[in-house]
């Protein structure tokens, strides 16, 4: 077959608009959307994608299609479905989150990993999909015709390895929105959209992050404008008031990728968290590293000493990362699935995960102990700075920061110390699928390391479990320039080449403009949105009807209402946890034995923290016995039939707190338009609800949730997941222990 290069396929055979057969309902896959160019490659009719893993009464029939965005699959029938996506139907699945392609031929006994510009010398039965998001897709092809069911195989493996950045579908997605600067929308992004996350683009950014937290020995560095310094550093950044900008040239040259210090934040006291990359010059190592700690000392109020946090040799690198996320992956989606066995829980454990999680946390409570109790500044040591020191920089900051626990400062968290801060995106993510030894789950790490902190403080944080799941997943649709470069020159270079090729005006940014994954519009509907507000969410100003009038209040540090075991975030020695709800068997320690063992000051900083009452709008820390970590299972384990929980899990917990917080708002509203005080009118109350579920007319009687309402809501509808036994695919064969992917040739004579 003679595939058309990777990214616009050429020929006007292939460029065929996707026209989608109607339905008598609803609009189940909406036709390729024509705000960009999204073109069919290939396709094949009557393919059968497998729902139910005993038989397959309950699969669906239809046509199978490769876009040069995402395999897709067309089909008249439709399964119950939550929320929905702007971009993905809810049989779509984006190229860049195909982690493997495997062909099967059950007739010859044959299986094959097809790759870029291979060949497939059998004509495939079966096609199974592996993806990053943990789902495992299965095709059948017995009434397709076996020519079509080939040329689609290779194409869907052909599009998803690109072979440059410019051929991932966000370019051609940006490039299709351009609307001219002088209109009102620059690259489809509407520059007074109302988005409120601080993108720290512009000096005017860090200005502001500087005031917000005190920093006044601190100002905003310009020198690497046009990225002349540093390749991978923003062209604007933070540094203490004492460092000249000649001083700051003259020691880039002696630090790896000449990645000056990058100031992350201050602490109220004055104590500054700083990273840092290593220096690569040993002859000049010691007098940089004195003249960096000796300006870092001067912007602190009581001129403390420096405390360096060497980060390389106290966590795990990214090759133990992905290696432990692979694992889990064997262990959730590919082995029998049983949460109370033994061999389940022993295998979660081998698999390092949670160890991993519960290691980062504890060295981020170990450095908001030098900023909280010691008074210190911090540097953050890493030799590039760009994958260990985004975790643990912004560990610390939502643990001590409760702006970084609403939805607006977390979203701006993530954009000042992951993606200005030049951490490897496309590298970590693979999306170009050429090294897979710099693939590594990161940002993944750190999102569970943010819900194990959400777990046990849940009123404290703006947004949902479901926002971090959602997140998760923007990873591997590239087009938002968040998760698509490794750094914000190689956007900007890209962008402007991408442009010169497709002659595009640029204006006067000189860039397309791409879209932050923080515009949510791009993908949810509004009313979607609201799955991401947390109705259990403290904030610092609240406001409530007291005796028929309205006042504003600031919440108590206690948690009323709660038992006072839980108000630290921990469990009492009398608690216990229904069975079916926990992964991680949650053992009892004996706390007797611990406190008799000499503790060191931030143990007893630690256990000072857990004896007072918490404070959702100050210092959190998290509780980091093993049995107060479990697994994440609305992102592990959602695609896993065993695991969920029809009409019950968290989610029914979620519906009620809705359902009763909108009607806590609907009578508050009444009673400010009652007093005469400007209330929302009834009849837009439904519409500007911030809650998905919502309160009726009767409060007396709220709604039931939907019937496929499932603890992996909104993700997995029931009956669209699949256990097929694929022990022995090469995927798991990988999983198992082979060091590297088993070669095609191999395969090709495998049996099955």
């Amino acid at each position: 077959m003679d595939i058309p290069k990777a990214g616009i396929p050429k020929g006007e055979s292939v460029k065929q608009k996707l026209t989608l057969p109607p339905h008598p309902d609803r609009q189940l896959c909406r036709p390729i959307m024509e705000t960009f160019r999204e073109i069919v490659v290939n396709e094949a009719n009557f393919v059968r994608k497998c729902i139910s893993a005993e038989s397959c009464q309950d699969d669906l029939w239809g046509k199978l299609v490769c876009t040069n965005f995402k395999v897709s699959f067309i089909t008249h029938n439709s399964l119950p479905r939550q929320c929905t996506h702007r971009l993905l139907g809810e049989h779509d699945i984006p190229l860049a989150c195909v982690e493997q392609v495997v062909t099967v031929n059950d007739v010859k006994g044959k299986q094959k990993i097809l790759g870029s510009n291979q060949k497939l010398k059998f004509n495939p039965t079966e096609l199974i999909l592996y993806c990053k998001d943990f789902r495992i897709i299965r095709f059948r092809f017995d009434e397709a015709g076996p020519e079509s069911a080939k040329k689609v195989c290779l194409a869907i493996a052909h599009y998803s390895h690109p072979a440059d950045p410019q051929l991932l579908f966000g370019f051609e997605y940006v490039g299709k929105r351009y609307h001219g600067s002088t209109g009102e929308r620059v690259n489809g992004v509407d520059p007074g959209g109302g988005m409120q996350t601080t993108l720290f683009d512009c000096s005017s950014d860090w200005d502001r992050e500087i005031k917000r937290t005190g920093a006044s020995e601190w100002r905003v560095c310009t020198i690497n404008q046009g990225y002349f310094i540093s390749p991978s550093l923003p062209e604007f950044f933070v540094v203490p008031v004492s460092l000249a900008d000649q001083d700051l040239k003259q020691y880039a040259c002696f630090f790896y990728s000449q990645r000056i210090p990058l100031w992350c934040w201050n602490h109220s006291s004055g104590s500054a968290l700083v990273r840092m990359s290593n220096i690569s010059d040993l002859q000049q190592q010691r007098k940089v590293e004195q003249r960096i700690s000796s300006a870092i000392t001067k912007s602190h109020p009581l001129r403390s000493d420096v405390f360096k946090s060497d980060l390389d040799k106290n966590l795990p690198n990214i090759q133990d990362i992905q290696a432990a996320l692979l694992k889990l992956r064997q262990i959730c989606v590919i082995d029998p699935f049983e949460e109370s066995e033994e061999k389940w829980l022993s295998s979660l454990e081998s698999s390092r995960w949670m160890e991993y999680v519960r290691t980062f946390l504890r060295h981020a409570v170990e450095v908001v102990y030098m900023l909280e109790s010691r008074n210190v500044p911090v540097i953050l040591l890493e030799k590039e700075d760009r994958d260990l020191s985004c975790v643990i920089s912004c560990l610390v900051q939502l643990m001590c920061d409760p702006h970084c626990r609403s939805l607006h400062g977390f979203q701006g968290l993530i954009q000042k110390e992951w993606v200005m801060a030049g951490h490897r995106f496309l590298d970590r993510c693979n999306h170009l699928k050429k090294n897979d030894k710099e693939e590594s789950p990161v940002f993944l790490l750190f999102l569970d390391c943010v819900w194990q902190l959400w777990n046990q403080y849940p009123a404290a944080f703006e947004f949902t479990e479901v926002y971090l799941t959602v997140l998760g997943d923007s990873m591997w649709v590239p087009i938002f320039s968040t998760f698509l470069f490794n750094c914000p020159r190689q956007r900007a270079e890209n962008s402007r080449d991408f442009a010169s090729s497709k002659s595009i005006h640029l204006g006067q940014d000189q860039a397309l403009r791409f879209p932050p994954v923080w515009d949510w519009s791009q993908q949810f509907s509004l009313k979607d949105q609201t799955l991401f507000n947390n109705p259990l969410y403290v904030g610092k100003i609240a406001t409530c009807v007291q005796n028929g009038t309205v006042k504003t209040f600031t919440h108590s540090s206690t948690l009323r209402g709660l038992p006072s075991a839980l108000r630290n975030g921990s469990l009492g020695p009398n608690d216990t946890l229904a069975r079916r709800n926990s992964l991680v068997l949650r053992l009892r320690s004996d706390l007797s034995q611990v406190r008799e063992q000499q503790e060191t000051p931030s143990e007893r900083f630690i256990r000072d923290f857990f004896s007072r009452p918490v404070d959702l709008q100050g210092l959190l820390l998290p509780q980091l016995l093993p049995s107060h970590l479990s697994v994440w299972k609305l992102y592990f384990l959602r695609w896993v039939p065993e695991a969920q929980i029809p009409q019950g899990g968290p989610i029914t917990a979620f519906h009620k707190l809705s359902v009763l917080t909108d009607e806590i708002d609907m009578l508050q509203n009444q009673l400010r338009q009652y007093k005469g005080a400007g209330g929302t009118p009834n009849n837009l109350h439904a519409e500007h609800s911030k809650m998905y579920f919502k309160a009726t007319s009767t409060p007396h009687q709220p709604p039931a949730p939907p019937e496929y309402l499932s603890s992996s809501f909104p993700f997995s509808p029931v009956g669209n997941l699949c256990r097929p036994g694929i022990l022995g695919s090469p995927l798991s064969k990988f999983l198992n222990g082979a060091k590297i992917w088993l070669s095609t040739e191999t395969l090709a004579n495998e049996t099955i």
